[in-house]
């Protein structure tokens, strides 16, 4: 079962990205964002992201009672929806904030304007009303990078659970209100407001 399981995992895994490639070529061309200062849609690993949202999933089933609910999750930066679609799969209530107007309008499609919401992930106020936030560095400009970083650390409830792709800002494992989750990965649980 082991080779035939991996072939059939590639096959999938090639499937996926060439549809994700198609959107991201053109989502790039269309960008309207600053690409001095903020990236054009650029997606994340499909493999790592499912890897990291499987872990959290995992890790919320085993240390949190189950809720009435599904537990809620934000792409900031959510381009086309590929990382939404690994959420969804993975059993949680999906949002999305993308600020570039194509790979907007494609997320809604699959979503709805409801989940996807077009704005500038620097002026959205309610960060503090999602279980999981995950970014995969949406600024070209450092600085910038880790004032967005510090924003979300301290704008997220205590028990949410962070997913940071491309990290810039290490402060964060200095920080006794947050906990890693994953060894290799940017996961990290906030403890305390």
């Amino acid at each position: 079962m082991g080779d035939d399981f991996e072939e059939e995992r590639d096959l999938l895994m090639a499937i996926i990205n060439r549809y994700l490639g198609f959107h991201t070529l053109a989502a790039q061309r269309a960008t309207k964002n600053d690409t001095s200062v903020e990236y054009p849609f650029v997606p994340m690993d499909t493999r790592q992201v499912i890897e990291q949202v499987r872990c959290v999933a995992r890790y919320l089933q085993e240390h949190r009672p189950v809720p009435s609910a599904a537990p809620t999750f934000l792409d900031v930066g959510c381009g086309t929806g590929n990382v939404l679609v690994v959420a969804e799969q993975c059993g949680f209530e999906v949002f999305g904030l993308e600020k570039d107007e194509h790979p907007c309008r494609v997320a809604q499609v699959f979503f709805g304007a409801d989940r996807v919401v077009q704005a500038d992930i620097r002026d959205f106020p309610d960060y503090q009303r999602f279980d999981v936030i995950y970014y995969f560095c949406p600024f070209a400009n450092n600085e910038m990078q880790r004032r967005f970083e510090l924003f979300i650390e301290e704008t997220m409830h205590p028990g949410a659970i962070l997913i940071a792709n491309q990290k810039r800002s290490e402060a964060i494992a200095a920080e006794p209100r947050f906990r890693r989750l994953h060894p290799e990965y940017q996961i990290w649980e906030k403890l305390s407001a």
